[in-house]
């Protein structure tokens, strides 16, 4: 049986992205005025074209949860974990995040989503969210964290505890 979490743009997402949008018009327009349309604004206008292609890519859209694993489905890439490689998964609250900072990622354009620094563990976690809030998290076999929003947050913990196998977590000394 496969389930499918679609996934839900926060209230301030819509706002931020066009902020985003408007702030590269700006300083492109700026700049190609400054230089009069040489290189140096078509290289930089190039540049962040190019940047915004790349988190439009990235931006999620589903999780699909079937009796295979799950998958985290953005616009062009798909990160799929299996049961037998995820230890634990668990809803989290949204203070819990708050230490979170981007290394390589996206905040507020479309979403968030990437790689972050969670300043709480020191930990580098990856990131899937439209929204920041109603997380999931969910520990691979090698101790990598994956962090989804997800509007059912309740309903997919419980459909992937009936799947997970609990894993041995003690070290061999």
């Amino acid at each position: 049986m496969e389930k499918v979490y679609k996934q839900k743009l926060g209230r301030r997402v819509p706002y931020t992205s066009a902020l985003y949008i408007l702030a590269v018009a700006i300083i492109s327009t700026l700049l190609a005025l400054a230089y009069e349309g040489g290189y140096i604004s078509a290289w930089f206008i190039s540049l962040i074209l190019a940047v915004l292609a790349l988190m439009v890519l990235s931006i999620p859209r589903r999780v699909v949860a079937d009796e295979e694993g799950i998958e985290i489905q953005c616009i062009a890439e798909d990160t799929t974990l299996q049961y037998g490689d995820i230890a634990s998964i668990r809803k989290i609250e949204k203070r819990e995040m708050n230490g979170c900072i981007p290394i390589f990622g996206a905040v507020g354009f479309f979403g968030h989503y990437g790689r972050f620094l969670n300043l709480r563990t020191m930990e580098f976690v990856h990131i899937y969210a439209s929204r920041w809030d109603k997380f999931v998290e969910i520990t691979d076999i090698d101790g990598g964290k994956y962090y989804i929003s997800c509007e059912e947050s309740d309903d997919i913990v419980a459909f992937v505890e009936g799947y997970i196998k609990p894993h041995d977590t003690r070290e061999n000394i």
